[in-house]
């Protein structure tokens, strides 16, 4: 047998400390992109609200520097700095360096914690180019300093003595390392709304985040007493409320608290965010099953003793009960039961009982002390019910769906000649001239071309039976072959990446926005799995010596022409929009993948997409009118 071949002792390699973590980052903090890196973030913050939640911390900051470099500083106990006895080193330095080590695994620390691995800290010490951490306890301040995960020698010193006005605590500082990261700039708005998502979980916790990267430092400061209700509140703001009171109650079963807030609106979309010891899990899990079994349960239940659905045949489904609501719901657990590093989904089987318990027994209470909430939220419940029985009923719906299902393409679709989709791309084309040239243009291997015409119906305004009799949308729903709503199953995508391909315009904007709206509310997994992206043509083409170069803006046309043409170039020419383009140029801006310039959607944070989405395509204008006052100035390219 060759030596190529050989499985034997020799091929083992064991990966000591955190050569493991640098190796397979993306096991540890789920990916390398924007993700990962500001996951980095949210690890050590964790750890100061782990802190909060022992009782110890009450302010938190977040400070991003020019150098690229974040701290994060909290007036917690301090990371402790005596001698561990089993590794002979301090336990800050042990912590940092050492997989599964921490104070979580026992209950006298730490009561209720989000990081229970041991890894959370470690692992950003090990994904970043420098890590310096102080730590004031002890009546000192100590220091250390760690070079690519480890400790650098003689740097782990007593700096000074407290002062009598000064507060214990922990700052840690790091570098990511660009040599693991795929770029190394974090997003102001990104780390703001989770630090907001923690100050509304964590009452009375001050969260400041400190963006210094420019001359005029910005500073957020996020401190909520309300706790989840005012989060509720938040969530709203830009919806109708059926109800003035957000639904509010906590209790403790089994060392399991459970707190729930929740209020009707008008809206047709409904909006669920779960929590499970502060961590976002957005996909869900046994608390989130629990509730959902519980609140159709109880809304039923009165709806039925009160003769509430007299003229409704049945009883009302989860989906009809969960139409326009907004709720939060937060577990906290002495051991939870995550599936994975990055914590997205909640295991604990009993964790279901508990919260099913508590929705029933508190929700029950409280709709017989406040009969006219009650009513308003069954209400809704029932209508939303009748228009689902109509829908199903109507014989146009069931010509419809049977056409979704259908296995015939939407004739305007000129599809690809690979069947994998892990290759094959959609370009969903504003337009028929542009949809026209992308089919000349196109390599006819992977890449399929939907041209659609005009604006699609904004589905934020209507349920599922109106927007399916949308033309330009059955034949979207109908390429992509997965299905819509519940039935919804992304396995069965024909296609991995969805392009997004409208004028770099206004319009061009607002149909790309209703496109994401459908997307987002209707095929979600799509763009949780990264399948969803916005091509970006080039708004000018500048030609100088048989030299073509393009740009996306006006600043970067006039750079090219300093830079590239002395200021003289042979000619500037403006797209006004896609169709302009003949099939050569799209090819060589927008669809060559050499080349061309794509945008990932992601979904950073639900609760601010979702709110979002509200704000945009919903129907309250105000909010609307200042998000765009808010932020004209300073977009440059318009996106959701």
């Amino acid at each position: 047998m060759p030596d190529g071949n050989e499985y034997a002792a020799g091929q083992i390699q064991v990966m000591e400390g955190l050569q493991a973590v640098r190796k397979r980052p993306a096991m540890y903090i789920g990916s390398t992109d924007a993700r990962g890196l500001h996951h980095l973030v949210y690890e050590v913050v964790d750890n100061s609200i782990d802190e909060a939640l022992a009782g110890y911390c009450d302010e938190i900051k977040v400070r991003l520097d020019e150098d690229g470099s974040v701290t994060v500083t909290d007036d917690g106990r301090g990371i402790p700095v005596d001698t561990h006895e089993e590794y002979d080193r301090p336990a800050v330095e042990v912590i940092m360096t050492v997989l599964h080590a921490g104070g979580k695994f026992d209950k006298q620390s730490y009561q209720v914690s989000g990081g229970l691995h041991g890894v959370g800290v470690s692992v950003v010490n090990a994904l970043s180019k420098w890590l310096e951490v102080e730590v004031r306890r002890d009546g000192a301040v100590w220091s250390h300093r760690f070079d690519h995960g480890e400790p650098v020698e003689d740097t782990f010193e007593r700096v000074r003595d407290l002062r009598p006005d000064e507060e214990t605590g922990t700052s840690i500082t790091f570098w990511p390392d660009p040599e693991i990261f795929n770029h190394i700039e974090f997003t102001t708005e990104t780390l703001d709304s989770r630090l907001r998502e923690l100050a509304f979980l964590n009452p009375g916790v001050e969260i400041t985040l400190t963006d210094a990267r420019s001359e005029e430092a910005d500073e957020r400061v996020h401190k909520y007493d309300g706790g989840i209700r005012e989060f509720v509140a938040f969530l709203n703001e830009t919806k109708t409320p059926l109800h003035d009171d957000v639904v509010f109650f906590e209790t403790e079963n089994r060392d399991v608290s459970v707190e729930v807030a929740m209020q009707a609106t008008d809206e047709l979309q409904g909006s669920l965010h779960a929590f499970a010891n502060n961590i976002n899990t957005r996909e869900g899990g046994t608390h989130l099953t629990g509730f959902k079994t519980a609140l159709t349960r109880v809304v039923n239940d009165y709806a039925a003793s009160n003769g509430l659905m007299a003229d409704l045949d049945g009883n009302l489904r989860g989906k009809d009960v969960r139409e326009g609501l907004t709720a939060v719901v937060s577990v906290k657990h002495p051991d939870p039961q995550f599936e994975g590093q990055t914590k997205t989904k909640l295991g604990n089987s009993e964790v279901r009982g508990i919260v099913e318990s508590a929705v029933h027994q508190h929700l029950g209470t409280y709709f017989e002390e406040h009969p006219d909430t009650a009513r308003t939220i069954i209400s809704k419940a029932v209508e939303a019910a009748k228009a689902r029985k109509a829908a199903k009923k109507a014989e146009e719906l069931t010509r419809r769906k049977s056409a979704l299902e259908s296995t015939a393409l939407p004739g305007k679709l000129a599809d690809c000649q690979t069947r994998d989709p892990t290759e094959s791309e959609l370009f969903v084309v504003e337009g028929d001239s542009a949809g026209g040239s992308a089919k000349q243009g196109r390599d006819r291997e992977f890449q399929a071309i939907l041209p659609l015409r005009g604006k699609i119906l904004n589905v934020e305004r209507h349920r599922l039976d109106r927007i399916l009799e949308n033309d330009e949308i059955r034949s979207l729903i109908t390429a992509i072959g997965a299905g819509i709503g519940e039935e919804f199953d992304v396995e069965d995508a024909r296609y991995q990446r969805i392009i997004l391909m409208t004028d770099a315009d206004v319009d061009g904007a607002h149909i790309r926005t209703l496109l994401l709206t459908l997307l987002y509310r209707h095929m979600r997994p799509l763009i949780e799995r990264g399948y969803v992206y916005a091509a970006r043509p080039p708004l000018y083409r500048v030609r100088k010596g048989g030299k073509t170069y393009d740009a996306m803006t006006e600043a970067e046309r006039d750079q090219i022409v300093a830079e590239k043409c002395d200021g003289s170039p042979d000619q500037v020419q403006r797209f006004k929009g896609l169709g302009e383009m003949n099939p050569g140029q799209l090819w060589e801006t927008t669809m060559n993948p050499e080349n061309r310039v794509l945008k990932q959607i992601t979904l950073e944070d639900a609760a601010t997409a979702d709110r979002m989405f509200s704000v945009l395509m919903g129907d309250a204008v105000e909010p609307r009118k200042q998000f765009i006052k808010d932020h004209a100035t300073d977009a440059e390219w318009v996106d959701i």
